[in-house]
């Protein structure tokens, strides 16, 4: 909206249509550009073909409308990453005339639309920044007259008709008319230009410090909310700047840092990341060494120790944890009562898988650190002896983990009376490094779902776009050596639901208090589908400057309740629960046997 007054105020027009910004798309974009007066949108339609499942379906297979997510729709104009990277390479003198017209047309032949010959930046012609010393040298025919000789030998030699984007629109409209389609999917959440390697994580966790500036974004946009100052919102539109993410030189970035300080002291908003609490209140921490084999009682809670000092079991009666002491208090399972006490996320063991490419320990709550530079993988997978305090009806389980690194710290506090577990993981003065780095990892167990699985996050808009589980991802999987992921989750508002008609788990996080970068990993395999949920503090791609600290960050777990449940289903009598569901030590081991829980 404030772009179209700007328009307005400097062009004394307002534009019909909006071409997606840094070709980042989403549904929920839809349903924003339609409220501010757009008309339609252009965006890319190579990643969308992958998103659909119709990249062997030809060019013309996408449709012509964009569903939102009210139900309405706007139309769309295509663009396309290969006609414009070619004819980029034309202008570069990197291929000659002949290459670029055979390819021209080969697509021309087939069209049933108008082709975006061009559809991209304009200060790559005739000028370089020198922030690479790959950069191809300028082509000394000047690379503006090579476009310009293209385009009259388009004109005349191959006899090509030239129409405004709006002139173009409505031609794809009346040549391919059909119904509005959902443009994503669970592959491609996030369709943007070009390959893989230029996935929406370059703009989340990668640059110079994409996971501080996001966060603090989130923060100031959360203090102006109801704000009418329009000022205000321009200047947190150019802090969230998609240039600012991406490559830029170190005048630039401290100067963006700079004003983005003042923008956070103006309106009393902390411009550093939060810190864990050093001491937790409550009643004195337990040394649990000298209660292997036994149990004690907290209030409504029971903590049950495992005689191999292996498991600790947390009971509550609308809540069961169960932390693996020899894997950083790793969650081994967890369930709620609105689930029968059927454990819904934990550890799925080495073998449960038939294929030996699945054969290891999938953990949930874990970190993982990778720093490929230095050859080096860091976990938090060893052996600890947690703290356990009790108060505000609450409570909590901590432990620290020294690593190379530094320490990692991990704190779970489980609340029966609103069915929640909170993962609190910290990482004490440690500076954001040149890898990846994934933590909070959510497994859902196979057995406690059907094949039929969905998730559920908010991409930008203020509704839930929904994503069938109905198709093989793997966003942590690199895209090329340099490139350490594909795609992700926006989540803009700290909420991924996930599961299926019977079970269903809600995630949270605080994007203003740490913006992680979801990730899911769904492979269908035997004996039943895999999926994993990762957040990412950290990834890398060729923008990637080791810069800044890491922060602290929490995830809590709650039941979503489907339709026609109460949540005072969890204050059920607990003696029911042990009737039904069984120890929950025999009732896992049932993965090895194949048994389900009864």
């Amino acid at each position: 909206s404030l772009g179209r007054e700007d328009y307005q105020a400097v062009l004394d027009a307002k534009p019909r249509l909006a071409l997606v910004n840094e070709m980042a798309y989403s549904t929920g974009l839809v349903d924003i550009y339609k409220q501010a007066g757009y008309q339609g949108i252009v965006m890319d339609r190579d990643n969308v073909r992958l998103a659909l499942g119709i990249e062997d379906q030809g060019y013309e297979s996408v449709p012509s409308l964009a569903q939102a997510m009210n139900g309405e729709a706007l139309p769309v104009l295509w663009s396309d990453s290969i006609l414009f990277q070619k004819l980029q390479r034309y202008a570069h003198a990197d291929i000659g005339l002949n290459d670029y017209l055979g390819y021209f047309r080969k697509r021309a032949s087939s069209a049933k639309r108008p082709l975006a010959v061009y559809c991209n930046d304009a200060e790559v012609f005739d000028y370089r920044p020198g922030r690479f010393r790959e950069e191809s040298l300028i082509n000394s025919e000047g690379e503006w007259a090579r476009m310009d000789k293209l385009l009259r030998i388009l004109t005349t030699q191959e006899r090509v008709e030239w129409l405004t984007p709006s002139e173009a629109l409505a031609e794809s409209v009346r040549v391919s008319p059909g119904a509005a389609q959902v443009l994503t999917s669970i592959t491609q959440p996030i369709p943007v230009k070009k390959q893989a390697k230029y996935n929406v994580s370059r703009w989340a966790v990668t640059g110079r410090n994409d996971l501080w500036i996001n966060t603090m974004c989130h923060r100031l946009h959360r203090a102006l909310s109801g704000s009418a100052d329009s000022n205000h919102w321009k200047r947190l539109c150019e802090l969230w700047s998609s240039d600012l993410r991406t490559h830029i030189v170190e005048e630039r970035w401290e100067e963006a840092s700079e004003d983005l300080i003042a923008f956070c002291r103006e309106l009393g908003v902390s411009y550093e990341f939060s810190a864990m609490e050093k001491k937790v209140e409550g009643r004195a921490a337990v040394d649990v060494k000298s209660l292997r084999g036994h149990s004690r009682r907290y209030e409504n809670f029971e903590v049950i120790y495992d005689p191999e000092g292996i498991l600790m079991t947390i009971r509550g009666s609308a809540v069961e944890l169960v932390l693996n002491l020899r894997r950083g208090l790793t969650i081994y399972s967890l369930a709620f009562r609105s689930h029968d006490f059927v454990p819904i996320i934990g550890t799925i063991p080495h073998g449960y898988f038939d294929s030996i490419e699945y054969g290891a320990d999938y953990y949930s709550g874990g970190v993982i650190v990778e720093l490929p530079v230095e050859h080096r993988r860091i976990t938090d997978l060893e052996h600890v002896v947690p703290e356990i305090r009790y108060g505000a009806g609450a409570l909590v389980v901590s432990a620290v983990i020294d690593t190379t690194n530094g320490p990692i710290e991990k704190r779970y506090t489980i609340r029966d009376h609103d069915l929640s577990v909170e993962l609190r993981i910290g990482f004490r003065g440690w500076s954001r490094p040149h890898g990846t780095v994934r933590a909070g990892t959510v497994t859902l167990l196979p057995e406690a779902f059907g094949s039929t699985r969905s998730l559920e996050c908010v991409n930008g808009e203020d509704r839930f776009e929904h994503f069938m589980l109905d198709r093989e991802c793997d966003h942590t999987s690199p895209s090329s050596s340099l490139v350490s992921s594909t795609t992700g989750l926006g989540a803009t508002t700290g909420v991924i639901n996930i599961g299926d008609e019977s079970r269903r788990l809600e995630i949270k996080w605080d994007p203003a208090e740490c913006a992680v970068f979801p990730m899911i990993i769904h492979r269908n395999i035997k004996p039943r589908p895999f999926t994993r949920l990762m957040f990412s503090l950290a990834e890398l791609d060729d923008t990637s400057r080791p810069e800044g600290m890491l922060p602290d960050f929490w995830l809590k777990f709650s039941p979503v309740f489907q339709a026609g449940q109460q949540k005072a289903r969890g204050l059920e009598n607990t003696s029911a629960r042990r009737a039904t569901a069984g120890d929950n030590t025999a009732t896992r081991a049932s993965y090895s046997t194949g048994k389900t829980r009864s």
